[in-house]
């Protein structure tokens, strides 16, 4: 029974995470960043990315401020999130629709999101983070953020509007969002109306952090019952339950031919996870605790060997087919995504 409850708590998190990211959370960033006059650019690599990531950043903080070292939990969501957002997000995109995406961005990305990788491999090979690899996370997150900003002026491409990307209505219509009515009633209560988008903002922050409390309780204990680790349930489960925001966002403007969006989206979120949502809590470890980070990830050399795989193959498969994205690369990374799962779940039962 008491795993039941736990998984319910799992699942009734991810659908509040869902909902307050997507209705609120990143509706309320977008009004800030036109307030701030902040161009698309800087407001997809700083709020947006920040808004779509927000769950993976609080998961992150919860786990490494957990007693008991439940660092290995945020890693893993990290993780599994970058490789779900990276195979299973674009391959989606390209399966929904196929496009022709501005080459410009998608280097620019992929690049950054390579060193991302590079770094995340070097820092956690020892299994001890140090203040100086926290912080050198964060400031290589403000060069990517300064070359997002500087890359329109090195490489001219054509900007398109962010916006559509959060008309995310159309779920409305799904059956199964009926049995979650009560939730959404009490969530419309507790945040404010959306011309007070300030408000609307804090509000959000708020649930989220709690949510993710909540999230992160629950994937221990059923980590225990199971006799699972937790840095499993944290590549899988947290790792797809946390994407759920991106993959909707990433499908809508799919299929308004805009592949690239999708693209940009989810390794832009992957580049801030990465330099942010492990820099962040791990400084803050250090800064209010005074606590050395540990960490020990099992099976960590195969994850950066697909993540970097990952990316090469997408690079290659986009110049192939002159910066096209179609059905065809779509299911080959979603079966990539699919025999990465298989493989984890091997390595724990058979190997």
């Amino acid at each position: 029974m008491a795993l039941i409850g736990y998984s319910l708590l799992l699942l009734i998190s991810f659908y509040i995470l869902a909902e307050i990211g997507d209705k609120y959370f990143v509706p309320s960033l977008d009004r800030i960043s036109k307030v701030l006059n902040l161009s698309h650019d800087m407001a997809g690599a700083t709020l947006m990315a920040a808004g779509s990531s927000a769950p993976e950043i609080f998961v992150a903080i919860m786990a490494v401020f957990k007693p008991g070292n439940h660092g290995d939990l945020g890693v893993g969501t990290i993780v599994g999130s970058a490789i779900f957002n990276l195979l299973a997000i674009i391959g989606v995109a390209g399966i929904v629709k196929k496009s022709t995406i501005a080459w410009q961005p998608v280097v620019r990305d992929l690049l950054f999101y390579a060193i991302s990788i590079i770094a995340f491999y070097l820092v956690l090979e020892n299994e001890k983070i140090t203040l100086f690899e926290s912080i050198a996370f964060i400031i290589m997150y403000v060069f990517y953020v300064y070359s997002v900003i500087n890359w329109k002026k090195w490489f001219k491409y054509e900007e398109v509007d962010l916006e559509p990307i959060y008309q995310q209505e159309t779920t409305s219509k799904y059956w199964w969002r009926s049995v979650f009515k009560p939730i959404d009633l009490i969530i419309k209560l507790i945040v404010p109306k959306p011309e007070r988008y300030f408000q609307v903002f804090t509000v959000s922050i708020m649930l989220i952090a709690a949510t993710c409390w909540v999230l992160v309780e629950s994937a221990v204990h059923v980590s225990a019952i199971l006799g699972v680790p937790e840095m499993v349930i944290a590549l899988i489960v947290l790792g797809i339950g946390t994407s759920v925001p991106d993959i909707v966002s990433s499908a809508i403007v799919a299929k308004q031919g805009r592949g690239g969006m999708a693209v940009s989206n989810a390794v832009g979120s992957n580049i801030f996870d990465i330099f942010i949502g492990l820099g962040l809590p791990w400084f803050l470890k250090y800064a209010i605790l005074q606590e050395e980070v540990t960490t020990h990830i099992e099976g960590l050399e195969v994850a950066v060997g697909l993540l970097l795989g990952s990316v090469l193959l997408i690079l290659f498969a986009l110049i192939y087919r002159k910066w096209e994205l179609n059905k065809q690369l779509g299911y080959i990374l979603i079966l990539l995504y699919i025999l990465f799962v298989i493989y984890e779940i091997v390595d724990l039962y058979v190997l």
